[in-house]
């Protein structure tokens, strides 16, 4: 009796390490994680979840969430992560005190993109600067900009100072073979106008305008209404109260908004599928024509295609149409060749993105890792594609 009693624990032991196993690999569990790790400042959710995952999208699968904590999703400098029965991540809360939750990713790569830059699907209604304090050219800080449009604005009220600077269609079907051409600055009246102030360099061409994905604005300046429309005056006055850029007339204003960004989320893959050649990168930040890890790219799909904060894209070269030049010979001129008559080549890994800002129609995400540079055009798949 005790002989079977032993071979039936036997077995179910041996069936349940088996099966941990089972899941451990199927979630990519690193084979040298550690098994424990405390949190230090300056960490990111992304850096721990690489310390135990080979894939760190797959964090949230693995997070064991701990009741007893108030908000159990949040990470603190000083509490101890564990990888518990090799399938779930743990976590010992430190001392928490006077400390806030680390973030997702460096907030020190897209700060500018989350302070001063948001993406609106249009923006010609919004008031405009009409004038300026002694009719100059430029105002800054300490100065006056009177405002058409706050008609109903009181003394007090604060507004951030916007300016168009880039409209985003989607990107030719056609694949990397389109033109491109310079980002530049959007005028008070949405026409392109050249500007040095820029974040993006390139993008590609759009298909004949049959959608625009958003229009960007750049915080150039804040202030405090100090006037309103009285006394048969038709325009607000506005004091600038910010160290920022210089304000212009066609300038936007809209309000400032006292929590303008979340940084709280968790990397995770895609919710759904993407048709393929409709999420793509339209632009790499910085004037760069390229970007590789820690840069910021602007991709072609929002919350409407069900992306949302954190979410994890592999970043992909289409691939090239080749000529087979042992069948069509060495000299045959690429041109002279149908498409249906080329080799379509297998598209290039690149590297992963995150996802940190999330509109309608677009998006901002970081680039995470690469194995080589990423550039305009390129295509976004699911994290764990294998082509």
């Amino acid at each position: 009796m005790l002989q079977r009693l032993s071979r039936g624990l036997r077995t179910v032991c041996a069936v349940s390490l088996l099966t941990v196993a089972t899941y451990a690999a199927a979630q990519g569990v690193r084979g040298d994680h550690p098994d424990t790790y405390v949190v230090q400042r300056g960490d990111t959710l992304w850096g721990i979840a690489g310390k135990f995952l080979e894939r760190p999208w797959l964090w949230p699968e693995i997070w064991q969430a701990n009741p007893q904590i108030e908000n159990p999703h949040l990470i603190y400098p000083g509490d101890v992560i564990s990888l518990a029965y090799l399938d779930r991540v743990a976590v010992q809360p430190g001392p928490r005190q006077d400390a806030a939750p680390i973030d997702a990713i460096p907030l020190s790569d897209i700060e500018p993109f989350l302070k001063d830059l948001r993406v609106v699907d249009e923006f010609e209604h919004l008031p405009h600067v009409v004038g300026l304090e002694e009719d100059r050219l430029r105002v800054v800080e300490g100065q006056v900009a009177y405002v058409r449009g706050l008609g109903a604005a009181t003394a007090g009220e604060r507004y951030a100072v916007v300016r168009p600077t880039t409209r985003y269609h989607h990107l030719s079907r056609s694949g990397l073979c389109c033109d491109t051409f310079s980002t530049r600055d959007l005028d008070f009246r949405g026409r392109s106008r050249l500007d040095t102030q820029q974040y993006w360099a390139d993008v590609v061409m759009p298909d004949k305008g049959k959608e625009v994905l958003g229009y960007e604005l750049m915080q150039v300046n804040t202030g405090t209404v100090t006037r309103g429309e009285v006394g048969g005056i038709q325009a607000t006055t506005l004091l600038l109260d910010d160290q920022g850029r210089e304000v212009r007339i066609g300038d936007r204003l809209i309000p400032v908004d006292p929590q303008p960004y979340d940084l709280q989320f968790f990397p995770h893959p895609p919710a759904q599928q993407t048709e393929y050649g409709r999420a793509r990168v339209l632009a790499v930040a910085d004037m760069m024509t390229t970007g590789g890890p820690r840069d910021v790219i602007a991709i072609s799909i929002g919350a409407r295609e069900g992306v949302d904060n954190g979410t994890v894209f592999s970043l992909w070269r289409e691939g090239t149409n080749a000529v087979d030049r042992v069948e069509k010979g060495p000299d045959r001129d690429a041109d002279t060749v149908f498409f249906e008559n080329k080799v379509r080549l297998p598209d290039e890994f690149s590297g992963h993105a995150m996802v940190f800002r999330t509109y309608d129609r677009m998006a901002y995400a970081l680039v995470m890792d690469s194995i080589k540079p990423t550039r305009v055009g390129y295509h976004l798949k699911h994290p764990d594609a294998p082509y």
